[in-house]
């Protein structure tokens, strides 16, 4: 019964030690992070995307409003402001034979910029740009043929416009708008790829259910 009473004394002082550890180890990374050190502010946002390009979608995200989200990349980093760039295709369903769209790629774009700058103000440990940029890129076919990257949105903001937005219930255009995204002089593609990766093949059970 002492022997047991001792370890469990022992487990407790690991654990307390391990917690404090870690404590300290998140306090070094603020301390770091608010003193401007790059380094430590690039590890923080690498390891950041790198957890979402991992994790399974959250709830109420769709499936391909987070392969958005995995696709992003870093353009620039300071100290006080993020620049990435991620993608966004649009979704389709088969219906009596042919492919129908569903959500265009600006729709989908929309959806997907407004969650990455979402995660980039606010998701990210110790490190709280004041300004972010987000650039969307779709594929699509050039008059020749082959395939190319048009951009289809650019949304730069900051941290006080931010806070105006209805990030529960605002619909994706909504809140690009109140963020002042610029999707008027992107350019959209005139033949995007339809991107069929996700969807089930022609004779499948769920294709037949869909017909």
């Amino acid at each position: 019964m002492e022997w047991a009473v001792l370890g469990l004394f022992i487990f407790g002082l690991i654990m307390i030690y391990t917690m404090w550890q870690g404590a300290r180890a998140q306090i070094k990374y603020r301390e770091e992070v608010s003193a401007g050190n790059m380094p430590v502010i690039e590890e923080v946002v690498n390891g950041e995307l790198e957890r979402w390009r991992t994790q399974r979608p959250p709830r109420q995200v769709p499936l391909s409003v987070w392969n958005g989200v995995r696709a992003m990349e870093t353009v620039s980093l300071d100290t006080n402001s993020i620049h990435v760039s991620c993608n966004a295709e649009g979704q389709y369903r088969m219906a009596e034979g042919l492919w129908q769209e569903v959500s265009s790629p600006l729709q989908e774009g929309m959806a997907v910029a407004g969650k990455v700058i979402e995660l980039l103000l606010y998701e990210i440990p110790h490190f709280r740009p004041d300004r972010v940029q987000v650039d969307v890129y779709t594929t699509f076919r050039d008059p020749s043929g082959s395939v190319t990257r048009g951009r289809i949105l650019t949304c730069s903001t900051d941290r006080e416009r931010a806070r105006n937005v209805d990030w529960d219930s605002g619909t994706p255009k909504e809140i690009i708008d109140a963020l002042s995204g610029d999707y008027e002089s992107a350019n959209p593609p005139e033949n995007p790829i339809i991107n069929t990766a996700h969807l089930p093949k022609r004779g499948s059970r769920n294709a037949n259910e869909n017909n």
